[in-house]
């Protein structure tokens, strides 16, 4: 209900204002507010108290600075504005404490300043997700997107402006931000530090460096018009509206040669050391900068984890040819190399996908959707496969349960393993707001422990272990039967007798008579995220353990891509993820002595994991992706993360993971559950599990129905 015109007494806002601030402001300071407020016309009275008790949760002193220069900022500012600045001031106090928030608040002058000049700007927070769906349909590897200081990429994030108010209209700003993405992925998809290795000093030089950018952006806008016409023109667009671009008339000759269809990075460097020192002109608008260094860093350590991939998923390739075409393996030497070849096909135009023949002793084999993805990856980052990395997979008698090298596993994550930490957002629902990099998470690897639970599990349910083998064996892959085919493992009678009646009658007698089993292949990558706060101890953590036992047994007959991790921690500053398996690691005793060491530790702070772990997920490539937590009650943190914040929190990372393209799924034993479930999760993406004793099976069971 709106309310009336009739505006409130000091009195009546002497009281409300002593329910929310709780010491924030002395009684004299109080009555002060009081009179400054019962002036204002009953609108501004109300949004006044409304913004003054949602910074009140906050921090009480916070709210009395907000309330003493409120009055002034609703000259400045209309409600929008006012609420802006409030928000702003709450970033600045959670990022840098009381004093500059209180300052912040203060200064509204010039936030009123800055904002009339950016009442079309538009945050990289309100854009990100479009932007990722963008950036996700343009070729290569699934690149990230970060705000940051600078703009520029190191081949695995796009690091873009907090904030774009260059032009009068959000549309043309948010065009901005598409062609920044869009130059920087240009970047990594057509070369731009594909560049070798003794050319480093070049590239350091200072005016070197200068050129070959604006020659490299040049040859990456040709790229763009040649394969992406439309959004070429649009960037055409911006930059018109900006003004022309500028180059001295002594790179003619360059320039005509950046243009060319076959022009690479090491034209646009060749030319650079060459050019005279002339002072370039206007560049183009949405030209960052260039740190060739981050992206060689990254390069290598991203081209290392993808070798010692390549080298396991051949090893297993072969395996797997091999008794698809029922040879028996072949006795090599240990040191012998499997015989993998690869015959690269370049498409016209630089940037265009490379198809690729891979051939096993000479035949040729169709590799997977991951294997494919990788080997693009590397084609990306190399320009070529080396041999070595075809010639160096370890022999045919490799098993699948390798293990494999941890430190390069962990590279890509986007986590910071240098200071152990990452920062993530947390959802304040009052102020309808994010708390910047409010969460400070670890993970952790949890060490083994080297008992004989997993043993005593096995033994447990030895009865109905065959039962669920069985049943997941089922879906490992839908046999379907191919009719009218011309070869096959079956004569097709139908057809036959079909094909015979019109032989009869003077037809032609078709060869589609065979039937063919084919297999429907299951492209999931499912990762279970286990409570292991302090309420789990006892029956409910034995529980838990037993289900990840059982659904390891049953998920490596599958075949299933999976991953477990434990969550809890004490507060926002200490939230920690605990690697159990991660996704490609197998099945081993180290991982069965890690379910074993799941044990109770601290509080459930669940929005800050449900994060981390949609990250994690979103890397990996897959057509379906599960999250499923398991779970015995609501969100809870030592701080204040409990009853409304909590769940609200948690309902946004759920929302942000379903805008990632994953399904969330929650399997709780807590009876309250109903209460707070379907708001969280949605009214059919969760379920309670009434009796602790039945988890480890009904987990098992409930997989098996979310995949088939």
């Amino acid at each position: 209900m709106e309310p009336s015109d009739s505006a409130l007494s000091a009195g009546e806002i002497a009281t409300r204002l002593g329910k929310s601030l709780e010491g924030g402001a002395a009684a004299a300071k109080l009555a002060e507010l009081s009179e400054a407020l019962a002036r204002l016309p009953r609108r501004q009275q109300e949004l006044a108290l409304r913004w003054g008790r949602v910074i009140a949760k906050t921090n009480g002193e916070m709210a009395a600075q907000f309330l003493i220069h409120v009055p002034r900022a609703l000259t400045l500012l209309d409600t929008d504005g006012v609420g802006q600045w409030a928000l702003n001031a709450l970033d600045v106090y959670d990022r840098e404490g009381l004093y500059p928030g209180c300052a912040a608040l203060k200064d509204v002058a010039a936030f009123a300043a800055t904002a009339k000049l950016s009442a079309h700007a538009i945050d990289f927070e309100q854009v990100r997700t479009v932007l990722e769906h963008f950036v996700q349909g343009l070729s290569g590897r699934r690149l990230h997107l970060a705000a940051g200081p600078e703009v520029y990429t190191d081949t695995d994030t796009l690091f873009l402006p907090a904030r774009i108010s260059e032009f009068s209209e959000r549309r043309a700003n948010f065009d901005f931000y598409k062609a920044i993405v869009a130059h920087l992925w240009a970047q990594t998809w057509y070369g731009s530090f594909r560049l070798p290795t003794e050319d480093g000093d070049a590239i350091g030089h200072e005016r070197v460096m200068q050129s070959f950018y604006a020659l490299e952006t040049v040859r990456l806008d040709a790229c763009i018009a040649r394969d992406l016409p439309g959004l070429a023109r649009d960037m055409a667009a911006l930059q018109a509206r900006v003004g022309a671009v500028q180059y001295p008339p002594s790179w003619t000759p360059a320039l005509a040669r950046m243009r060319a269809v076959d022009a690479t990075a090491r034209d646009s460097l060749h030319w650079a050391k060459q050019l005279p020192d002339d002072a370039l002109g206007a560049l183009p608008c949405y030209q960052g900068r260039l740190f060739p260094e981050r992206a060689a860093a990254a390069i290598e350590t991203r081209v290392a984890r993808d070798s010692a991939r390549l080298r396991r998923m051949l090893a297993q390739v072969a395996v797997d040819e091999q008794a698809r075409r029922g040879a028996r393996p072949a006795r090599r030497q240990p040191k012998e190399a499997v015989r993998f070849r690869m015959l690269a096909r370049p498409q016209a135009g630089a940037g265009q996908e490379s198809t690729f023949e891979l051939q096993l002793d000479g035949a040729p084999i169709e590799p997977g959707a991951e294997l494919r993805a990788l080997l693009g990856s590397l084609l990306q980052d190399l320009g070529e496969i080396p041999p070595h990395l075809l010639a160096s997979a370890p022999d045919s008698s490799y098993t699948a349960h390798a293990q494999p090298d941890d430190a390069l596993e962990d590279t890509d994550k986007g986590f910071d393993d240098t200071a152990g930490t990452v920062l993530y957002d947390e959802w304040d629902y009052q102020r309808k707001h994010y708390r910047k990099d409010w969460c400070v998470l670890r993970e952790i690897d949890l060490d083994p422990v080297n008992d004989d639970f997993v043993a005593q599990t096995l033994r447990k349910y030895a009865a109905t272990l065959p039962g669920l083998r069985k049943t997941f064996e089922a879906l490992r892959g839908e046999q379907h039967w191919l009719r009218r085919q011309t070869n096959g493992d079956d004569i097709d009678l139908d057809a036959l007798i079909e094909a015979r009646a019109e032989m009869r009658h003077g037809h032609e007698l078709t060869d589609r008579l065979f039937t063919r089993q084919h297999k429907i292949a299951r492209h999931i990558a499912v990762l279970f995220m286990v409570d292991m706060s302090g309420s789990t101890k006892g029956w409910i953590n034995d529980a838990e353990r037993e289900a990840l036992v059982l659904l390891c047994e049953a998920l490596e007959i599958l075949g299933d891509n999976y991953a477990i991790y434990g969550f809890s921690g004490q507060t926002r500053k200490r939230c920690e993820i605990y690697r159990i398996k991660r996704f490609g690691e197998p099945y081993d005793d180290t991982v069965r002595g890690r379910i074993s060491a799941v044990a109770p530790k601290d509080y459930t702070r669940m929005g800050v994991s449900i994060r981390h772990l949609t990250k994690l997920l979103s890397d990996v490539d897959a057509r379906t992706r599960l999250l499923i937590t398991l779970s015995d009650g609501k969100p809870d943190d030592y701080d204040g993360y409990r009853g409304d914040y909590g769940v609200e929190d948690t309902r946004q990372a759920l929302i942000e993971a379903r805008r990632a393209g994953i399904h969330p799924f929650c399997i709780t034993i807590d009876e309250s559950g109903r209460d707070y479930l379907p708001h969280m999760y949605g009214a059919v993406n969760w379920t309670l599990v009434d009796d602790v004793r039945r988890l480890p099976l009904k987990v098992s069971d409930i997989y098996r129905r979310l995949t088939h």
